[in-house]
């Protein structure tokens, strides 16, 4: 127990510090994560705004299997990714497995699912209180999506943040197509499990405070988000 402590207080000296190996997997760990949320929100947004405002054939199957992708074990995505990515794959060609690049595909289909999934229930209880209005104006299904968009923003920017916290938290996809480089593509997450190994806790330690530092400030921030929109919008 005392050992733990011990650990515990040289994590913390670590993080007030500025330790640079710590901080430098910290900020790559948080760029990769965003690019992933960006990158996931482009696609998941419009994608769940559509499946909520469309009308066709096998729309509640899509529904079903987005929501079943929900639960896609990160281990399988990583391994999809590395077949797509390596030398004898189809995406081969451009060499960035074992690349912050990877990362960043991995992590943008996991992000997706839940982007679109969370959107598209906003945007069919926007729709529903809208719908008769644009129809009215003589809107289509189509062009009503930006405008269903703009008008939950508030909640898909929780959304977003959601989607961000996923990626962050990711450690499966990323240790099988990132590798796990020192300097390159080690993230919080794979820093942690490698440093638990080796028996660095002091170094595991400090990365998974700071992690679970990132991901309250994640849900306070969406907490917060969601309180403001709703005293704006009464």
């Amino acid at each position: 127990m005392f050992e733990i402590f011990a650990s515990l207080g040289v994590a913390l000296q670590l993080i007030g510090g500025a330790d640079p190996q710590l901080w430098g997997i910290v900020l790559l760990s948080l760029k990769l994560s965003l690019a992933s949320a960006v990158a996931g929100a482009a696609i998941g947004l419009p994608l769940g705004a559509l499946i909520a405002v469309g009308t066709f054939p096998g729309r509640r199957a899509v529904i079903v299997v987005l929501n079943a992708l929900l639960g896609l074990p990160s281990v399988v995505v990583g391994l999809v990714v590395y077949l797509l990515l390596s030398r004898a794959g189809p995406l081969g060609e451009f060499g960035i497995l074992f690349t912050p690049a990877a990362i960043v595909v991995a992590q943008t289909v996991l992000v997706v699912p839940i982007v679109a999934a969370l959107a598209r229930q906003a945007a069919e209880d926007a729709w529903g209180e809208y719908r008769e209005q644009l129809t009215s104006l003589g809107v289509s299904r189509l062009r009503a999506v930006p405008t269903i968009l703009w008008d939950t923003r508030f909640s898909l920017l929780t959304v977003v943040m959601a989607g961000f916290g996923r990626a962050a938290s990711e450690v499966g996809a990323v240790m099988v197509v990132g590798g796990n480089i020192d300097g390159v593509t080690r993230v919080m997450t794979t820093a942690i499990a490698l440093e638990t190994s080796k028996g660095d806790l002091p170094l595991a330690l400090g990365l998974g405070v700071v992690l679970i530092a990132v991901v309250l400030a994640i849900n306070a921030g969406a907490f917060g988000i969601r309180e403001w929109s709703a005293r704006r919008h009464g």
